[in-house]
């Protein structure tokens, strides 16, 4: 069937599924955090290179990595304001969970790199610039603090909270950089930098698998880690007029969006009406599920008795 001009209907429908209006106060705060990151970035990645530090190298390539994560959930978090068409009906809300998992291989690569790098050095020491080391370590510290502030004062979406994780690793990171600049700049132990370096592998890795799990449960479309099915399906049946409730899905469109259909069988299809409204009630306030598909289904082995 073919529409020459969107019913009353399609546009209330098109306008229900939109986005919600968190995604342009994150947008600017992953700007402003991808901004400051990379730029830093790029700093950190010349003092590496001058200091002759992986630490700091790896914590420019940590660093690097969260701008890339900032940078694609920025960019994601616009492509998601665009509303539902007719070729993507729900929108493209999941650009961001298709960021994360890019994100999250990069990472993976970015990890790879510097192990093999702290592996070399320690088989071959080199001579490391602690001073330097230290005082662009405090300025990388001092950046991904301002940038833990932007993001934790922003929206808290998926993109969000996976940038947050991202940046706290890097403090950790920044914090092993300004540890390694100290013990060669007062010890002369230079293997301390690439064994540092290899602990910010370990955070590395650790926040892309992280992440690269969440991106893949969403994709798998599976239950949010909050909500539990048999939970919200005996709410629902218990609810009067209901007799069972069957073919219950719970999935992430994406962030702030979890979806819901299911089957609802119930004895008497003249009050549907009130039940649904019971239901839409119940997953609303108690498990905050606004997407909802619920489908009456008529309960034959409950006899009804005609009035006489």
């Amino acid at each position: 069937m073919y529409i020459a001009k969107p019913t009353p209907y399609y546009e209330a429908m098109m306008d229900d599924h939109h986005h919600p209006p968190h995604a342009h106060g994150s947008g600017h705060s992953l700007t402003w955090s991808f901004a400051l990151t990379l730029g830093f970035a790029f700093v950190e990645g010349v003092g590496g290179w001058w200091a002759h530090s992986l630490a700091l190298l790896g914590d420019a390539g940590h660093m690097f990595s969260d701008a890339t994560a900032l940078g694609l959930a920025a960019m994601a978090a616009r492509v998601a304001l665009r509303p539902p068409s007719t070729r993507h009906s729900y929108g493209l809300g999941r650009a961001e969970v298709v960021a994360a998992v890019a994100n999250s291989l990069f990472m993976v690569a970015v990890v790879i790199a510097i192990a093999v790098a702290a592996v070399i050095r320690l088989q071959a020491p080199a001579p490391v610039k602690g001073g330097t080391v230290m005082s662009v370590a405090l300025a990388g510290l001092i950046i991904n603090l301002m940038v833990a502030w932007i993001l934790s004062h922003g929206e808290r979406t998926l993109n969000t909270r996976a940038a947050l994780l991202h940046v706290i690793g890097d403090l950790l990171g920044s914090i092993a950089a300004l540890t390694a600049g100290t013990v060669i700049y007062f010890t002369g132990w230079t293997p301390i930098d690439p064994l540092l370096s290899l602990f910010i592998c370990a955070l590395i890795l650790y926040s892309a698998l992280r992440l690269l799990r969440e991106a893949l449960h969403v994709i798998m479309e599976g239950v949010p880690s909050y909500l539990d099915l048999p939970e919200v399906g005996q709410s629902m049946a218990a609810l009067p007029g209901v007799g069972s409730i069957h073919d219950l899905h719970i999935w992430t469109l994406s962030s702030g969006q979890v979806m819901l259909s299911a089957h609802v069988l119930i004895a008497d299809m003249t009050h549907w009406e009130e039940t649904l409204a019971a239901l839409q009630s119940l997953l609303r306030e108690r498990f905050g599920i606004d997407h909802m598909t619920l489908q009456p289904e008529r309960d034959f082995s409950v006899v009804q008795v005609p009035p006489v």
